[in-house]
Order: C-alpha cells, then structure tokens, then sequence
C-alpha cells in the first residue's frame, strides 16, 4: 500500500515539475526559477532550503528540512527559498560623478535569506528588487564623489552601498553582506586625460626625486670636505703639540747633558794637570774651527796670528784663568755675607 502511494506521488511529482511554471524569466534570475515540489503527504525537505506551505490559500507554515508530512488537497508549497549566500551579477549601468564625468559600472552583490516569510510574501522578486536596489544606490553614492575618489574610495563605496541596501532589503527578509565593484569605465578621452595627468605625476616625481638626490649629495660632499677639515686641522694640532713637546723635551735633554758636561768638565778642571787638558781641547777645536774657513762662504775674515796656535791657546787659557779667579773671589765673599746674615738674625732672636 505504502509502495503504491510512494510511486504515485513521485508519478505526480515529475508530471508538476515538468507542467509547472517558471516564476522569472530573465537571465539573471534563472536560479530562482525552478519547479514547485506536489505535495505528496511524505515529503523530504532539502538542507538548507526552506518550503513555505499553504493551507487552503493561506500561509500555514515553513517546512524544516528533513521528513514532514502535509495533508493532501488542503496543504499546498508556495514558494521555494534557498538559504544559501546567493551571487548576483549587477549588470553595468551608467553614473555621472560630481565633477560630471560619466562613468560605466558593474558589480556583483552578495545576499542571503534570513527570513523566508518576508521574502515570499513581502515582495515579488526578491532578486530583481535587490539588483534594482543596488543599482540606484550606487548612482547615488557615485554622484557624492569625483573621478579620482572613486577609485580611491571604492571600499568606502561598497560600504555604503551596502549600508543602504540593508536598510531597504529588511522588510523582504533579506541581508545584503557586500558589495563589490567589478570594473569600472571612463570615457576614451578622460582616459588619455588621467594617463596625461599619471605621466606628469610620474615626471613631477621623478624631477624631485633627482633634485632631493643632487641635495642630498652636496650635502654628504659638504659633510665630507667639514669633516675632513676638521680632522687635518685636529691633526695638525696634534701635530704641533708633539713637536713642540718633542722639542721642549729635546731642549730639556740638551741642557741636561750640557749641564753634565759642564759638572764633568769642571771636575776634570778641578783634578791635576787639568790646564793641561783645557789646553789641548781649546788648541783641537781652534784648529777644526780653523779647517771649516772659506767652506760655506766666500767671504772670510782672518786673525793677523792666523799661525800663532799655542798664542791663541795661551789667550784662552788667560781669559779662563781670570774668570775662575773671579768665581773664586765671589763665591768666600757670597758666603761671608750669607754668615753674617745668619749672626744677625740670631742677635735678634
């Protein structure tokens, strides 16, 4: 029995599904127009579809997915509603910008059925009414703006448009998520206009990038020449200290030795024979003095006892005789003064 009921209602099903009617018949809308479901008693609901049944011309209810059972005759399937997030390709339309520019626009639009009350009794062709929605809506929004915001601004744009969608679609049960905008076409003369106007960008750029790079290298060359006076002057600097502290040291040490010369010479004066010895080093360095005359210069002048070596030693001898003298004399009356000095202070204390 149940057999026979299960072969005729699917006998009926195909013979409703090839006589029913297709509810849109543009393009576009080609996925909602399919064949409504016979109510056979049993029926089994698809995943993600939702049945609007009516009983006797009113709405009844909406049919889950899974197993349900409908009474024949009174019970009848409205309408068909897919839950699933739909695709619809907005067809290009024209728009005029702010600044009067027209423009060529296509989209694609996303929904979904939130409501499947709403979408099948609150209006006719959900589809053709949310692409008619968003087509004017997006002649809206592309009249606030100008050519080059536009292309800057689409996000803002699909926002916006999908903002007022919403606002529209609430009542149809219906939830636009977004919006995106395909392509968009300018005029051929705007076009060579925008790519005239990227190519001077493009030049602009370029020029100040050249001009902020021949800165940018006078200065590193300016930098460099500071930089590189500033260390030859530092080390010039340094230069001079070291001299004149190799110098000053040099100085030190020549007055040094002299000074131990002049100890060694007049300890060597002091033991015997030291005339003797004074003699012959002032007789050595008259006769190399003598040897170096008319070396360096043409010009020469001449003792009249060029010859007289040992009279010319004599008189040096002479001369040191009497300045030691005169040392020897100062130096028991420098004393003698000092001495008193002392006395003195001691008759005060």
């Amino acid at each position: 029995m149940l057999r026979t009921l299960f072969r005729t209602g699917g006998a009926l099903l195909q013979q409703s599904q090839r006589r029913a009617p297709r509810l849109w018949v543009t393009p576009a809308q080609q996925r909602w127009a399919s064949s409504l479901p016979m109510n056979t008693m049993v029926l089994f609901v698809p995943q993600q579809e939702a049945w609007v049944v009516e009983r006797m011309g009113r709405f009844h209810r909406i049919l889950e997915p899974g197993l349900n059972f409908l009474i024949p005759v009174l019970d009848r399937i409205r309408y068909v509603q897919s839950l699933k997030e739909i695709v619809i390709d907005v067809p290009e339309q024209s728009a005029v910008s702010l600044d009067n520019v027209t423009l060529q626009i296509d989209g694609v639009l996303y929904l979904r059925i939130l409501d499947p009350f709403k979408a099948s009794y609150g209006v006719e062709d959900p589809e053709y009414a949310v692409t008619q929605l968003a087509q004017t809506t997006m002649r809206s929004e592309l009249g606030k703006l100008t050519l080059d915001k536009v292309f800057r601004e689409r996000e803002s744009l699909n926002l916006n448009i999908v903002h007022s969608i919403n606002q529209a679609s609430d009542d149809w049960g219906i939830r636009c998520l977004r919006y995106e905008i395909k392509d968009i076409h300018v005029p051929p003369r705007v076009k060579e206009s925008m790519q005239m106007q990227v190519e001077a960008e493009r030049k602009k750029r370029a020029t100040v990038l050249e001009s902020e790079g021949t800165r940018e290298a006078a200065i590193n060359v300016a930098e460099g020449c500071k930089q590189a006076q500033i260390l030859a002057s530092e080390g010039e600097k340094a230069e001079q200290i070291n001299k004149a502290t190799g110098e000053a040291q040099a100085v030190l040490a020549k007055a040094e030795a002299k000074a131990k010369a002049i100890r060694m010479l007049s300890d060597a004066l002091t033991e015997q024979n030291g005339n003797a010895a004074a003699s012959l080093s002032v007789a050595e360095q008259y006769v190399a003095a003598f040897s170096n005359l008319a070396k360096q210069t043409n010009t020469v002048l001449l003792p009249s006892n060029t010859g007289d070596v040992p009279g010319m030693v004599t008189q040096a001898m002479t001369i040191y005789s009497a300045l030691a003298k005169t040392t020897s004399n100062q130096t028991p009356f420098a004393v003698e003064e000092k001495s008193e000095e002392n006395n003195k202070e001691t008759s005060k204390d």
